[in-house]
């Protein structure tokens, strides 16, 4: 049950701080910490309570999850700490997600929150208190290449996190470590009932921490009123086909929930149009697209020239690609690629970098 922290040979005098979000993951990578000689932290942030106001579990880093991490620290018997961000949460990740719906595109905050709050302020607070590296439960692998620490995706291709972290700069992929890449879920579980740890069953969380019901676009219109207005569903030739209720309930690739009839074959969402709000919408082939550009890119693959693939949405398989200038540009038509996400760009097993998709080039054939 031993795992490599990479700290140097004699872990005993180092320090190990454990990002711990109540969940089993974090938690095994707690109790893998413990059971080196490196003294472990257990530290949560508590970013946003929305699970615990509605009574459901399963929401990150609300009351009953801190709750948990506490009592998994009192098991193994290291400290744990709480610091309150959810001022910096709200600002850096929920207010922006909802901006970015209200603009038409489809956000992933959890890059974003990766980007902020958890490694950013986390990697701080790790270094305020003197710890040699911050590890966290997430399924990447963390590899010593010939030039410095890489990014590769996670063993088991089922729980493979890499796509969320493609924006983790070198200088913290050198301070992180992630012990869990290398293992299935079902170990990670089964060490932490052997470990007797009470969240050894406990559920994974399936739904955006913030918005455990799924429900995004009441929360938007919560968030901001008076964005939830009616307009028009129009074809690719700008016809009128109906009427929608309001933009922040569609994404681009979406086929249920148009309410059109009379139509002779399934439509789906094509692009949103803030300024006339209008739903535009077209048979499967007009989702196909070329190229999409990209934007506030992270590289860290260096100079490489190799064969590529790309990555445009979390459940997606990474496709054939290249990187010419600003632009992903695709071997085959790719679908269902949204402005507001992320394209991933892999060699191999290798997570290169990746930016954000500004918008998507329609495939020659479509167009």
């Amino acid at each position: 049950m031993e795992a490599d922290f990479q700290i140097g040979a004699d872990p005993r005098g180092k320090r190990i701080v454990v990002a711990m979000s109540g969940g089993v993951d974090s938690s095994v990578v707690a109790a893998l910490a413990a059971a080196t000689a490196a003294e472990t932290i257990g530290v949560t942030l508590q970013l946003y309570d929305h699970g615990e106001a509605i009574g459901r579990a399963g929401s990150c880093c609300a009351g009953r999850d801190i709750r948990d991490a506490r009592a998994v620290c009192d098991r193994l018997g290291i400290a744990h700490y709480v610091f309150d961000h959810e001022t910096r949460f709200r600002a850096d990740v929920i207010d922006r997600f909802a901006d970015d719906y209200i603009a038409g595109r489809t956000p992933i905050p959890c890059v974003q929150c990766n980007m902020g709050p958890k490694f950013t302020d986390l990697l701080t607070l790790a270094r305020d208190l003197g710890a040699d590296c911050l590890a966290t439960g997430h399924y990447v692998r963390r590899v010593e290449g010939p030039r410095g620490a890489e990014l590769h995706r996670g063993a088991d291709p089922a729980r493979d996190q890499s796509y969320f972290l493609f924006a983790t700069t070198q200088a913290q992929l050198d301070y992180l470590r992630f012990p869990l890449g290398g293992l299935p879920k079902d170990r990670v579980r089964a060490i932490a009932a052997e470990m007797g740890l009470g969240v050894a069953a406990k559920p994974d969380s399936q739904d955006i921490c913030f918005v455990p019901d799924g429900d995004y676009a009441g929360l938007v219109a919560k968030l901001r009123p008076g964005v939830d207005t009616t307009g028009e569903i129009v074809d690719m030739a700008g016809r009128r086909l109906g009427a929608h209720r309001g933009l922040i309930h569609y994404t681009v690739g979406q086929r249920r929930g148009l309410e059109i009839g009379g139509v002779p074959e399934p439509l789906y969402v094509v692009r949103l149009e803030p300024d006339t709000r209008r739903v535009v919408v077209g048979p499967r082939a007009a989702l196909a697209v070329d190229a999409a550009r990209v934007e506030r890119v992270n590289w860290l693959g260096g100079d490489f020239a190799g064969p590529l693939t790309a990555k445009v949405r979390s459940m997606a398989k990474p496709v054939p690609a290249r990187l010419v200038g600003d632009r992903v540009v695709f071997d085959a038509p790719e679908y269902g690629v949204a402005p507001g996400q992320a394209a991933v760009l892999y060699a191999g097993e290798r997570v290169l970098g990746g930016g954000w998709i500004a918008e998507t080039e329609a495939a020659r054939a479509a167009a």
